[in-house]
């Protein structure tokens, strides 16, 4: 989970406070549990957008099975030669992503 700094601060419901009828509802509902010692929570807007992020994501294929292909019958034949630069910039992308532990 990554917090976000720069986001504004949240205004937290106090019971002395006037509410609109649209929060009333919700802030009975905080109160009745904070009454049972129960913790409650108030998401932002920001959760749908990371759904719909992932749902895209979610929609690509993981492997590119015809890169995969085709790269496998370069290796099995014996004609794939990736030039030192090649193979060194693979190894830096590498350890990038998946630094050792």
């Amino acid at each position: 989970m990554r917090i976000n700094l720069n986001q504004g601060a949240q205004e937290i419901p106090e019971s002395g406070r006037t509410k609109n009828s649209s929060l009333a509802s919700a802030d009975a509902q905080a109160s009745a549990s904070s009454a049972l010692g129960e913790d409650s929570t108030q998401l932002s807007g920001t959760h749908i957008q990371v759904q719909a992020l992932v749902a895209q994501a979610l929609q690509f294929p993981e492997v590119r099975q015809e890169k995969v292909n085709a790269l496998r019958q370069l290796v099995e034949s014996g004609s794939y030669q990736p030039s030192a630069q090649q193979v060194g910039d693979a190894l830096f992308d590498h350890m990038l992503v998946s630094p050792a532990a």
